[in-house]
């Protein structure tokens, strides 16, 4: 399968602010950056464009996207739009929506294609309760995509929305690989994830096999099963 990296473990009293004081600090050089969905990574957003508010250097990919609209609640595009692009004086020079109204392989096959020749310099990553990263869920068939920048497929857990991913060759390929955890509901994943074998039950454990050491930030409430 491969040699897993060590992760970098950073254990922070308030990790969504500290990871968006990184996105600023990426932004503020000008990059490529993947964002996520979930309310933690909604916070790190705030934070980052309080840091920089020019992004007119950036652009915006996302790792996934529930097959939803836009302006629908479960839409990533949606958070990001409302907790970053909307509070920034120079909004991004790119930006890289996956069109979740539209036919799931229709918006995959769009995105593999945009992501043809991308080079991803930073990639923000969440961690499930099972484990999952982006929209690639627990032994499911999307883990095993090589030949795609991009796949759809099930979600494995609620909501059981269609989503749109990043397939792992994708993911791993970035500059930089960072997780931001909260919680203490995350505790056994992230034990998994980050202290256990590199297996597709646990798929944040994959991520593992990049060319980069994996940065995880998160709290001592999530942290707490960690050997």
């Amino acid at each position: 399968m491969g040699i897993a990296t060590p992760p970098e473990i950073q254990i922070v009293d308030d990790p969504a602010s500290y990871v968006g004081s990184l996105l600023a600090e990426q932004a503020t050089r000008g990059a490529s950056i993947v964002l996520t969905g979930g309310s933690t990574p909604g916070r790190a957003y705030e934070r980052a464009a309080q840091l920089e508010p020019d992004w007119s250097g950036v652009t915006v990919w996302w790792s996934d996207e529930r097959c939803v609209p836009p302006d629908d609640e479960q839409s990533n595009y949606g958070l990001a739009r409302e907790t970053l692009i909307k509070r920034l004086q120079a909004r991004p020079g790119t930006v890289h929506r996956i069109r979740g109204e539209i036919a799931p392989a229709q918006a995959a096959d769009e995105y593999d294609q945009a992501l043809a020749g991308a080079a991803l310099d930073f990639v923000l990553l969440g961690l499930g309760t099972d484990g999952h990263i982006a929209s690639l869920f627990p032994d499911s068939p999307q883990l095993k995509v090589r030949d795609r920048r991009v796949t759809h497929g099930p979600a494995g857990l609620e909501p059981f929305v269609h989503r749109v991913t990043m397939t792992l060759p994708t993911l791993r390929s970035a500059a930089r690989i960072v997780f931001l955890i909260v919680g203490e509901g995350k505790a056994d994943a992230v034990a998994a994830a980050f202290g256990g074998d590199v297996s597709p039950d646990v798929p944040a454990s994959l991520i593992r096999l990049s060319q980069v050491p994996v940065e995880v930030y998160l709290d001592e409430a999530a942290a707490a099963k960690l050997g």
